[in-house]
């Protein structure tokens, strides 16, 4: 059986930056990195917003996967540029899965989901688009939202504009951020 293309041209800009090691190639003294980029900038700033940031605090970062697997597709990370787990002080990994069950709590709010994917990749073999810097996935999903159209052609469909998405979980996020302060 043959496959479909699903032309996705804005992809390249990000992909011709990765190094297969590294991820995105250095530039200067800090690697240009979109997670270390939008640590830079509070979720109600304009900038914040460009980045689909929901939350920045000392904990860490959370916000909105630009090439998401399913809308509502979350990036937890440390603000630290750290590749590996072993790498996290204890502090850090406590406030990575701190933030984990935030973002978990604010999409089943936002999107009343029947379960979630929960993961990170470590190294580019594993997966890792962005290997330099860690980060934890989490997806929500529901029965069923794996139809014929990605089983057949090997296409996902998602039926919420990115921006949509975006204001959606910044609401979630407003209401549920308090049990996590």
């Amino acid at each position: 059986m043959s496959s479909e293309n699903l032309w996705a041209p804005w992809r390249m800009q990000y992909l011709s930056k990765l190094d297969p090691e590294k991820g995105i190639d250095e530039q200067g003294d800090k690697p240009s990195c979109f997670i270390c980029d939008a640590t830079g900038y509070q979720a109600d700033s304009k900038e914040g917003n460009d980045r689909l940031v929901l939350l920045n605090d000392d904990r860490g970062i959370i916000m909105l996967n630009r090439f998401p697997y399913s809308n509502g597709h979350l990036l937890i990370a440390a603000k630290d540029h750290i590749g590996d787990l072993t790498e996290l002080s204890r502090e850090q990994r406590n406030h990575l899965m701190h933030l984990t069950a935030l973002a978990e709590d604010t999409i089943r709010l936002a999107y009343s989901p029947q379960g979630f994917n929960v993961g990170i990749n470590i190294g580019r073999s594993a997966g890792a688009g962005l290997p330099g810097h860690l980060h934890v996935h989490v997806m929500p999903r529901w029965a069923g939202d794996t139809n014929f159209i990605t089983t057949i052609g090997n296409v996902r469909v998602l039926p919420q504009a990115l921006e949509e998405s975006y204001k959606l979980l910044v609401d979630a996020i407003s209401k549920v951020r308090g049990n996590y302060d």
